[in-house]
């Protein structure tokens, strides 16, 4: 891919251009659509274009730049999430019987990047009803990675992350319940953060003609994706508070600040292995590098702790209560069918396919006993990050892998340094964070021998995300960050 000065500037090098009328809004427009027309045919990351509106909102910033407003990414091009609503845009989640629906109304955080003055080029592509580690469905096609075009880009913000890692726009917002952020940055070599559960409202980033009402997911949220961790933090800025609809004011929720400004005063646990599931060695030597960096840097590293709550009951417990959540709208018919699976699986059966089983299946009773025990873990890390600033570990065990679109997850399978296993056993290290709440932010920290991405996540304390995303920036000061495709 060619390069022009504008390609891979990060948004506060834009913002600041701006300021300096060094240049347009409409010439970063201009050349953001440029630069998708002639090289998206090949990657398909944007799904619905909206070249027109977004060329007549960057003129409206430069109008109003001119008329001396500045607001956080006034005149930004930026890319959301197809699952997103806007309003004149198909909201379909890839779902063929929903190809022709348009909701009405924008969703609060696109709401909320339009009031911070962004210019919104378009849609990015997720996979069927977003439940995949891939991007790909009936309607828009397959995403590929911007490195490698036969492997995936992840899922289910796979079209943000390789519209990021293209030069598609500064700034992306995707969604995640179960790395749906973390796997493709991790993939495309970009950055995402996870909020902490609720800090960030997620109206309008429903299934198509579901009602846009305020809601509590269980362990769903929306978040920032981007080429760098500051920009992370400036795009969460804009993104977090309440719902106005829930509290009746749209912003104002102050998170503290990071726990500390530099590396020789965190303190860092890390982890490279999971019992449920090996991770391979390009990952493994990714953790272990910044491992080395951050005790380079002074940071305290520890790699065990007693005070790590129990990591197989954390991965089986995630795994029903995420699959509790799927199986909500399953046909009775195959709702039987599944019950008359798991009659045949003995009590003792500690699988994470037993678990995915058992969630499909669970009663309110059963949820209810679950999310007691998902308390129990919450106060286990709360002691945890009484002693540790943060966690760093794997997004998953493996670079992107190949394109696998046999249209039963259960039968494909991932390779890990050559041994096949089951393909969502890979969502154990999402759910390390997702099922407690968890704030955890997705870094790139350089490139795997096959010329791949490899990411880890920094995990941190509930409601102090400044802390893993600070820690994220002094990371990318010391072993680099984000790096173009060749």
């Amino acid at each position: 891919m060619e390069r022009d000065p504008w390609n891979f500037p990060t948004a506060g090098e834009l913002a600041a251009a701006l300021r300096a009328g060094e240049v347009s809004s409409v010439e970063l427009t201009d050349e953001a659509i440029t630069r998708i027309e002639r090289h998206d045919k090949a990657i398909n990351a944007i799904c619905v274009p909206d070249f027109d509106r977004a060329r007549a909102a960057a003129r409206a910033a430069d109008q109003a730049r001119a008329r001396g407003e500045d607001r956080p990414l006034l005149g930004i091009p930026v890319t959301v999430k197809e699952s997103y609503d806007i309003a004149g845009l198909p909201t379909t989640w890839g779902m063929p019987q929903h190809r022709g629906y348009l909701p009405a109304e924008d969703a609060v955080q696109v709401a909320r990047l339009k009031d911070a003055g962004a210019v919104v080029l378009g849609k990015t592509n997720v996979p069927l009803g977003l439940q995949d580690v891939q991007t790909f469905n009936e309607i828009y096609g397959t995403t590929n990675n911007p490195w490698d075009h036969g492997r995936t880009a992840g899922g289910s913000s796979g079209g943000s992350a390789a519209a990021l890692a293209a030069g598609f726009g500064a700034l992306s917002i995707g969604s995640d319940i179960g790395g749906s952020l973390r796997t493709p940055a991790h993939f495309c070599g970009v950055h995402a953060h996870k909020p902490t559960l609720g800090l960030a409202a997620n109206r309008g980033m429903v299934p198509p003609t579901a009602p846009a009402f305020p809601a509590e997911p269980d362990l769903a949220v929306v978040g920032p994706m981007a080429r760098t961790a500051r920009d992370l933090t400036l795009l969460l800025d804009v993104m977090a508070g309440p719902d106005p609809l829930t509290f009746g004011v749209a912003y104002g929720l102050t998170l503290p600040p990071a726990r500390h400004e530099r590396l020789r005063d965190v303190r860092v646990l890390v982890l490279d292995e999971h019992p449920l599931l090996p991770t391979g060695s390009a990952v493994r030597a990714a953790v272990h590098r910044v491992a080395d960096a951050l005790a380079d840097g002074g940071a305290r590293v520890e790699r065990h702790t007693r005070l790590l709550p129990d990591l197989t009951e954390a991965a089986l417990l995630y795994t029903e209560l995420l699959f509790s959540g799927f199986a909500a709208g399953f046909p009775a018919e195959a709702y039987e069918q599944l019950r008359t699976r798991a009659a045949g699986r003995s009590a003792d059966d500690r699988g994470l396919d037993v678990a995915r089983l058992r969630g499909t299946l669970f009663s309110h009773r059963d949820w209810i006993e679950a999310n007691n025990r998902r308390e129990v873990h919450r106060h286990g890390w709360r002691q945890l990050f009484a002693a540790y600033d943060a966690v760093v570990c794997p997004v998953t065990p493996t670079p992107a892998f190949p394109h696998d679109h046999d249209p039963d997850p259960t039968a494909r399978r991932l390779d890990i340094d050559g041994v096949d296993h089951p393909y969502l056993d890979q969502l154990v290290w999402a759910g390390l964070a997702t099922m407690p709440g968890l704030p955890a932010t997705a870094v790139p920290v350089g490139l795997s021998p096959e010329g791949l991405p490899v990411g880890v996540q920094i995990v941190g304390p509930m409601f102090e995300d400044r802390t893993p995303l600070r820690l994220a920036e002094l990371l990318e000061e010391r072993i680099g960050g984000f790096r173009a495709p060749a």
